[in-house]
């Protein structure tokens, strides 16, 4: 009566009328193999790259091994399936002692349902179906990953690790794990897409992340209900506050100690298979002018280095816009040698100064996007040969000026030092409302611009945080740590916006001695004996100690 119940159920949904994996978690899978060949074949029709293959035990048991072609590792199939013909014991239908004996991958699990078999089938495991169970196995032989782990394209440094993400999720999460070596660190797996199925690996270290930051993140993650997920861009922007904002409220990072500083300040990490990009969140303003390489340089270089950003910032973004404003309404804030330089450069261009200013802008934009599509040897090229000729024929024509030329290539060389991809680019997006503000106002309209700009980021929230934090609203301690960066004896404390339950972070007791004993002079030593000539006395005294014993 509940084998009918059961085939009932199995029937009702046909391999025709699902829609989705998850239709099939009431389908159970039959003792009957040839029911379930029957099955599969039908749910697989026109798939040639889906392997059904029936065999035999030694003992003449009839089994299913079903696999996807390239997904797998052949040879290790082979090898299970010759292991398998050949297995031979006094209950031969035993899963249990075929996953415990005979199967020789790491990773085998069982399950009941077709939704838990195809699931791992369509992501590269391999299903084994013996007759006269209700149980499948389901045995990790995934073929190797195509792609080596090899150094960021997108965030390049000098000094530190030059290894990066690459799509294999898995071998992403071990990037972290070799570094945080804590059974805290914490892997949450999920499965985003009706049909794509992805693997989503949600990361935190369990005792320093804020707990109800962990829970909004995976409320939202929860609800999202697509038919697929490809790439952290589409996951961002259903999880992100404000859809709108041109300012991204997610880091994006393909480097594996990003990441890993990022977890141990209480931030969260999500995985998407099939991407080398992770994403971070949550996320300030001020993430995007920093760099991971900020924490090998001495602490010295670094601040300057920061303030080198900070202040390309501002030119990058307003450059252009003063330039349109000074030229059409403030002449007297040009000193009157630049000034006659510049009407001179002008005098026989017929477009005003915003024209010429959106015109080359444009163009810039243009040949930097022409120069990332095209081939490496043909892009850098491009980009760079096609900015001198078009410059320089442009200004020969009488198009646009060579002070125009010079503004816009400043503002592209401000625009480069910005180490994060994304948060450039809504700058690159910004500059475009600021020139036309800057043209019908004046310095008015950049000023209305750069308030409106403030006042919009002051109102943006990433998963709560407060986006221009820890400036607005004010944290004196955060705040020093992100203007300078304190050599890290000093940085004891995670930032105080992350709301982490550990604060803090680290030891000083290390530093404090070495201050106290004057390096390795020991000249604050009581006894007046160096630190240096103590420990040789003591260690010629305990070698001889140990010749006398």
């Amino acid at each position: 009566m509940d084998t009918h119940k059961k085939e009932k159920s199995s029937s009702s949904i046909g391999p025709k009328t699902y829609s989705n994996l998850h239709d099939l978690k009431d389908v159970p899978i039959s003792k009957n193999l040839d029911e379930n060949e029957s099955y599969l074949n039908e749910l697989f029709a026109d798939c040639s790259d889906v392997i059904i293959r029936p065999f035999q035990s030694d003992p003449g048991l009839g089994a299913l091994a079903v696999l996807v072609d390239g997904l797998v590792n052949s040879v290790l199939v082979q090898r299970s399936l010759e292991m398998l013909m050949t297995y031979w014991q006094d209950e031969p239908d035993d899963l249990d002692s075929i996953m415990e004996r005979v199967i020789p991958a790491s990773q085998v699990k069982m399950v009941s349902n077709y939704e838990d078999m195809l699931e791992g089938v369509l992501s590269g495991d391999s299903a084994l179906l013996m007759d006269g169970n209700e149980q499948a196995l389901l045995i990790q032989l995934r073929a190797p990953n195509l792609r080596s782990i090899s150094k960021p394209s997108t965030e390049e440094i000098v000094r530190g690790p030059q290894e990066g993400f690459i799509e294999g999720i898995r071998i992403n999460t071990s990037l972290v794990r070799r570094r945080i070596k804590t059974p805290h660190l914490k892997m949450k797996p999920l499965l985003l897409g009706r049909h794509t199925r992805t693997d989503i690996v949600v990361s935190y270290v369990e005792g320093i992340v804020d707990p109800h930051l962990l829970s909004e993140v995976l409320d939202r993650l929860g609800r999202i209900d697509v038919d697929a997920i490809f790439e952290t861009g589409q996951l961002e922007e259903y999880i992100q506050d404000s859809a709108y904002s041109p300012f991204p409220q997610v880091q994006i990072s393909e480097r594996p100690d990003a990441v890993c500083a990022a977890l141990m300040n209480g931030r969260i990490a999500i995985f998407v298979d099939g991407t080398p990009m992770v994403m971070i969140i949550p996320t300030v303003f001020i993430n995007f002018l920093l760099t991971v390489e900020d924490h090998y340089e001495r602490f010295q270089f670094s601040t300057f280095l920061r303030w080198l950003r900070y202040a390309f910032l501002i030119l990058s973004l307003f450059v252009p816009a003063w330039f349109v404003a000074a030229t059409t309404y403030h002449p007297e804030m040009i000193p009157t040698s630049l000034l006659l330089s510049i009407c001179a450069a002008r005098e026989l261009i017929p477009f005003p100064a915003v024209v010429e200013v959106l015109i080359m802008e444009i163009i810039f934009e243009a040949l930097r996007e022409a120069g990332i599509r095209l081939p490496k040897q043909i892009g850098s090229a491009l980009s760079i040969l096609g900015a001198l000729i078009i410059g320089q024929a442009a200004v020969e024509a009488g198009i646009v000026s060579a002070p125009v030329v010079i503004v816009v290539s400043i503002t592209g060389i401000a625009s480069f030092t910005l180490p994060q991809y994304n948060g450039a680019v809504a700058l690159r997006l910004l500059r475009f409302p600021l020139i036309i503000l800057g043209s019908i106002l004046g310095f008015y309209g950049i000023m209305l611009g750069g308030m409106l700009l403030i006042g919009h980021m002051a109102n943006l929230r990433s998963f709560g945080v407060p986006y221009l934090s820890p400036l607005a609203p004010a944290s004196s301690g955060d705040a020093q740590m992100t203007l300078i960066r304190l050599p890290h004896w000093a940085s004891v404390r995670r930032p105080s916006y992350l709301h982490p339950q550990d604060e803090i972070r680290r030891s000083i007791k290390v530093k404090r001695s070495i201050s106290k004993n004057k390096g390795s002079n020991g000249s604050a030593n009581p006894n007046g004996d160096s630190t240096g000539s103590s420990r040789a006395s003591k260690g010629k005294g305990d070698s001889d100690r140990g010749e006398n014993e």
